[in-house]
């Protein structure tokens, strides 16, 4: 469903240059919820905003569906492939309605019936008819990110891009969130782009993962090996003892003097 061959994303030109992205590759099966995980920095949001169309500065390869990308996107492209983003607050215009926010894309597209799509969705979504004229300030930051989820998939794509689509949210909401997510993928049969930087976050969603530092991908594997903990690159190790919280033996080993 989506191929990546030596993505680079670069910010800036000359010896102001930063190399956000350096040359990955990637390969995700139609129905597949793969994993992006490594620290803030590391450019995993970039590849998904690379992947989306957001950020035309990449070369390289892209393919969706088995269809090459260019750095403008026709209109159908997104049809097909829907972004979630980090920040539920942020992502919703503050003065529209949940019902114009869910209706405007289906008039861009032109698709019709959008009386009948909105409330489907939003019944997907576990929000029933009576958020739908609501606005933003009036829902909680999950309800929101479930308003998200919904603008993205009013369109019936066929992948999702999520970008740390709980980490702005209380514990309790985040397994919310994760558990309709999963739902959804499987009722839609849809395939996952998951960027976090929670490992357990990737255990709970993914089948695989590619851990990124430095804009680079250093290590990718089977999630079932990372539960276990056979993993080759020493970043991703580190990666892993920082998951299972603060060991001072530790800390004391990472200092030099």
């Amino acid at each position: 469903m989506i191929r990546v061959r030596d993505l680079t994303v670069t910010f800036g030109h000359g010896a102001q240059a930063i190399h956000a992205v350096r040359g990955i590759d990637l390969d995700v099966a139609e129905g597949e919820s793969f994993g992006i995980v490594g620290e803030s920095g590391s450019g995993k949001s970039t590849v998904l905003r690379a992947l989306v169309g957001l950020n035309p500065d990449w070369t390289g390869e892209i393919a969706i569906a088995g269809e090459p990308q260019h750095r403008k996107r026709p209109k159908a492209f997104y049809r097909s492939c829907q972004m979630v983003f980090q920040d539920p607050y942020g992502s919703l215009h503050p003065r529209y309605t949940v019902d114009r926010i869910l209706s405007e894309p289906i008039e861009i597209h032109r698709l019709g019936d959008a009386d009948r799509r909105i409330v489907d969705v939003l019944r997907d979504v576990g929000l029933g008819p009576e958020f739908r004229f609501r606005f933003p300030h009036q829902l909680s930051g999950g309800q929101r990110q479930r308003v998200a989820v919904a603008r993205a998939l009013v369109l019936e794509p066929k992948i999702l891009l999520l970008d740390e689509p709980t980490s702005a949210l209380d514990v309790s909401v985040q397994a919310e969130i994760l558990n309709l997510l999963r739902r959804l993928r499987h009722e839609r049969g849809l395939t996952y782009v998951l960027v976090t930087h929670n490992l357990a976050v990737v255990a709970y969603m993914c089948e695989r993962v590619a851990v990124m530092n430095l804009g680079q991908t250093v290590e990718e594997l089977p999630v079932a090996d990372l539960r276990a903990g056979q993993t080759d690159h020493a970043y991703t190790r580190q990666l892993l003892s920082a998951s299972q919280g603060y060991d001072r033996q530790a800390v004391e080993g990472y200092r030099s003097f």
